[in-house]
This record gives structure tokens, sequence and C-alpha cells, in this order.
């Protein structure tokens, strides 16, 4: 019998044993989360049974409250405490003396931390969408594919990987440490803070605290003023699951207010994640540099749509729709500036007027739309004056969209789906970050010219290429500067997470999500051995050892020459004078040498 007739019995053995363990479910307690306060069809208290109206043009932070609100029907929710600085240290120290515990937990208890979370989103889908959908105004198919979907996605990639990236990793040694064995250790940092927006309330907050705590640190999280309510309920989720494993209290935390409390969060923890505006993003870098915490900053965004004359027009059409109206206040990489090619530009424009005539927006939980409402206060108006400074230059509106029935209250929280043409680069709408439902579309004749016009910003988060070349797409995607590309498609990265996910330029830097992401919750260490202690051990050599002897400079060339020449014939020759200096034979090495 051929030797490799045994080998395949049992590889085809343990695949059969693998594949019915996988038919096998695995024993994940379930956790209850009360819910009872937060759902839509709940009995309403009287203190939350009325319209609010925020104050105009004056903010929210000069009290010691954060006030929330529906913002497409202007409900209100409730309040919670805006903290104080030396509040939010206490909260940080508490988080600090959980982490020196969880720290030393195993990666088989960290799995299940995310399989009980990961059952519970799974089984509770409808509720996780309803509270984002009210806190943010968003609708419920957006808050599945932004909140569940991501996050799912996360935590199995975790499950799957995690602790693969997180082993110590081996490197080479180089030949001056080939008796040294070298690897990579990555340790927890200690407490994390992260700040994040409202956009998705759900995956912002899970998002790092995935990697976080699957790394061994604790985290402590300041939720946006704007999407306080909901976030401090998914903090419930969090809560019940790590104490369905043992996790010591207070490891993770979620933390409300407005800027005071973000500056006091950035100058207690190991690490600062931030997630939101450049101007913010500044500011955050500065206190941080007080203290020379290390942060990651994911900022604005300006996404360039490329269209080119091969592509499928009627589905870059949708595609394109879509990834504009996911923007109307709860994208975070939404498309802002599309570049058809002229040879299509009035197809794609006809098919896009369709696609927006067809589209249906309002109060997003009472009735079936495409389209919610936008989450802050007054930004409607600057999405106008946005609008108004293109038709002052030139611009036009192609199609505007509608809505269903509005309260009167909330008529300001709903901004309608504009397309724009015959836009440039002068103005603002091709520039600023719009964070709302317009599409600015600007026609071009060559790849040269659209490449020129996509770098042509100060926002470099991502792009999109689409082209009937995969080849053309690829060519045009490598050459825009950004930190995510997607070739033929819109915002698919991020369902990858495997992959960092970050900008250049005015989109910030570092990077969260993936391999690079996990690793940046970790103080990355290097560590050199013996390789085989104690037998061989690392001596200084005779000639450079003090005090070092006349030729020890020689003795360098020579070993240099030895270790990193060109040349085989002369690194061979140089060891032999090696050899020479370190056995004493000649004293005339030195002259020798010279005389080569």
């Amino acid at each position: 019998m051929p030797f490799w007739w045994p080998l395949i019995v049992l590889a085809f053995a343990y695949a059969i044993c693998k594949f019915l363990l996988m038919l096998i479910p695995p024993n994940v307690p379930s956790i209850d989360v009360d819910a009872s306060d937060v759902l839509a069809h709940g009995k309403d208290t009287e203190e939350n049974s009325f319209i609010y109206i925020p104050p105009r043009g004056r903010s929210q932070q000069s009290d010691k409250k954060v006030q929330c609100y529906e913002p497409a029907t202007m409900k209100y929710l409730g309040y919670f405490p805006a903290l104080s600085p030396t509040e939010v240290e206490e909260r940080v120290t508490l988080s600090r003396k959980a982490q020196k515990t969880w720290a030393q937990s195993s990666f088989k208890l960290r799995r299940q931390f995310l399989r009980i979370l990961l059952k519970y989103i799974i089984e509770h889908q409808e509720l996780i969408c309803e509270v984002s959908s009210r806190d943010t105004g968003k609708t419920m198919v957006d808050a599945s594919l932004g909140e569940i979907m991501t996050t799912c996605e996360k935590i199995t990639w975790l499950l799957s990987e995690g602790e693969r990236w997180l082993k110590p990793e081996s490197r080479s040694s180089g030949r001056a440490m080939l008796h040294k064995v070298s690897r990579v250790e990555f340790h927890p940092l200690g407490v994390i803070g992260a700040i994040v927006p409202w956009n998705y309330p759900f995956h912002n907050i899970f998002n790092p605290m995935l990697a976080a705590v699957f790394s061994g640190n604790g985290i402590v999280i300041k939720v946006s003023e704007h999407a306080s309510w909901s976030g401090c309920f998914y903090f419930r989720i969090i809560q019940a699951a790590l104490a369905a494993v043992g996790a010591p209290e207070n490891l993770v935390d979620v933390i409300t207010g407005f800027a005071e409390t973000g500056e006091a969060l950035v100058s207690s923890v190991d690490k600062m994640i931030f997630v939101g505006s450049t101007a913010v993003g500044k500011m955050i870098m500065r206190n941080a540099a007080e203290t020379l915490t290390p942060v990651t900053l994911e900022l604005g965004g300006k996404d360039a749509f490329i269209i080119c004359e091969d592509a499928d027009v009627s589905h870059v059409a949708q595609v394109a729709v879509r990834g504009t109206l996911q923007s109307s206040g709860q994208n975070c990489a939404g498309a802002e500036r599309f570049y058809v090619h002229k040879d299509i530009y009035t197809a794609f424009i006809s098919q896009v007027t369709k696609i927006v005539k067809s589209v249906s927006a309002g109060p997003p939980l009472t009735g079936r739309y495409d389209m919610g409402a936008i989450c802050l206060q007054e930004h409607s108006e600057h999405l106008q004056s946005l609008v108004n400074d293109a038709l002052d230059k030139g611009a036009e509106i192609a199609v505007r969209g509608s809505f269903g029935h509005l309260g009167e209250d909330a008529v300001d929280q709903y901004f309608p789906p504009t397309v724009l043409i015959n836009v440039n680069h002068n103005m603002k709408i091709m520039k600023e970050e719009a964070f709302g439902p317009i599409m600015p579309i600007m026609q071009f004749s060559t790849d040269e010219e659209v490449i020129r016009l996509a770098n042509d910003s100060r926002y470099a988060l991502g792009c999109a290429v689409f082209s009937g070349s995969k080849h053309r797409a690829k060519q045009i995607a490598s050459q825009i500067q950004c930190g995510v590309a997607a070739i033929n498609d819109f915002a698919s990265n991020y369902m990858c997470q495997s992959l960092p996910f970050g900008g250049v330029k005015d989109s910030g830097f570092g990077r969260f999500a993936g391999i690079e992401g996990l690793r940046a919750c970790c103080l990355v260490k290097s560590v050199v051995e013996d390789r085989f202690w104690p037998l061989i051990k690392t001596k200084i050599p005779k000639p450079i050892q003090y005090p070092v002897a006349e030729n020890a400079f020689e003795f360098q060339e020579a070993l240099v020459e030895t270790l990193y020449g060109l040349n085989i014939w002369d690194r061979l020759r140089s060891l032999i004078d090696v050899l020479k200096f370190l056995t004493d034979q000649s004293s005339n090495v030195s002259r020798a040498r010279k005389s080569h």
C-alpha cells in the first residue's frame, strides 16, 4: 500500500469529525436585559409623554443634563447626567482596577463573552434597531445594515481569528543575531478611552468595546449627547454579558456628557479612540499631547464615487442613491462627490431621477419609509445653505424627493433627497462634508482628470470606482489618496472586518477594525532571547571589550563585511580575518587587510 494512503484516510477522518462537531450547538447562556422603558409601544410615563422643543441658537452644554428626544417626532425620551471631570476620573479608576483582573483572563472566557453577545443580538434584532431608530431617526433597514450586520461580522471575526493575531508572533533575527529567537508580544494597554458619534449608536459602542475587551483591556466610552438614550440601553447588554462570564464589575463603562466630559476622558486613559469631526479631532490631539496619550482618529469624509462610461448604469444608480440616502444623517462614510463620465452623464442622471422620485421618506417607525429623519438639530439649515451656494454658482436641481406625513414639530428634522447637476469644485457642496442626502454630480472626460478631481479634497477617507473593466477600476482606485477603496461596490470594505478602517489627510490617522485595529489596543513589545541558552550565549568579542584593542575598529570593519558583504568571496575572506582577530594569530592582520 502506498505510504500516502493512511495520510489521506486520516485527513478525511479529521474533516468528518470537524464537520460533526460543527453540528453540535455551543453551550451559550442567555442573558436578560430590561427593555421595558425603551420600547416605542410601551406605556409612556408622565415625564416623557410630551414633545420636546430644543432651544435654538445655543447648546445644551451649559446644562448639567443631556436631554434626549426622538428626532423623527420630537418626542421626549428623558435625560442623563453630564459627568464632571472628577466623575470621569473616578469611572476610569474603577475600570483600571477591573482591568488588572481581566488581563489575566483566558481567550476561552473572552470568546464566551462574545458568543453571549452574539446570541443576544441575533435574538433581539428588532429591539436593537428600534432603539437606534428612535434615537437617531434612521430606518429599521438602515439600522439592520449598519448596526446589526457590522457588529455580528466583527464578533464572528474575533471568534475566528482574534486569538491568532494576539498571540506572540515570531520574527526573523537577522544575520548578526542568528543565535537569538525574536518575537513580538501583544499585551493589554490598560484602559482604552473612546469618544463615539451618534450616527450608529449600537455599533459605535460595540466596535471599540469588542476589540478592547478581547485584547484584555478595560474601556470607558463617551457616547454622543445626540445618542445618549440608546447608548445607555446598549450598555445594559454589555453589562449583562460581562456578568454572565464572571468578569469584574466596571471593566466597561459608558458615560454621558458634553465637551468637558470628553476632555477629562482623554487625559485619564492609556489610549484614545475618537470618531467624529476634524475640528474636534484636532482638539483631541492637543489634549492628548499633554499626557502623550496615543490616539486613533477617524474623522470626516468626502468620499469620491467614480462611474466610468463602461459601468452598468442602472445598477450603479441604485448603489449611488443608497450611498447618498444612508448619509442622510446616519452614515459615517457616505458618498458625497459623484464623478460620472460624460458619455453616460445624461443616462445616469435619468436613472437616478427615477429612483429618487420613488423614494419615500418619513418617521421611520410610523410606516414603511426608505429614509428617516436627520438626527442633528438645525442640520437641515446647513444642508440648504450648501444647496443654495451651489445654485448661486451655476448648479441646477435635477430632482428633489418628498416626504410622507410629518408632525408639525418635526418638520425641521427632515431634508428631501436632492440631486444637483452642473456642479464644480468652486462650490461648497464639493468641498465641505455635508452628512446629508445631497447628491452632487460632476462629469469627467478622462481617467487622469477624475483622479485629479478625486484627490482635490482635504478629506481622504474612502472611494468607490465603477467600471466594466476591473483592471481599469483598480488602476484608478490605486491612485486615489484614501484609506479605503471599493472596486465596483460601495462601503463593502466595512463588512470585511479583517480589514483596517481609517483615512489620511483631514480624515485622520490610525486604524480601527481588522488586525491593525485589534493590535492598536495593545502594548506591542519586542522580545529577544538566546536560541540555545545556556549552551550559546552572547559574548562581547575580545577586540571590543574594555579597554578596546588597538585593532578594534579594524575588527569591526571585518565583522560588518562578513555579515553584510554583497560578494560571497569577500564575505568569506573577511570571515577569515575575523577569526584571526579573535584568535590573535597574527599581529599584522590590520596591515594585511589594507593591502588587499
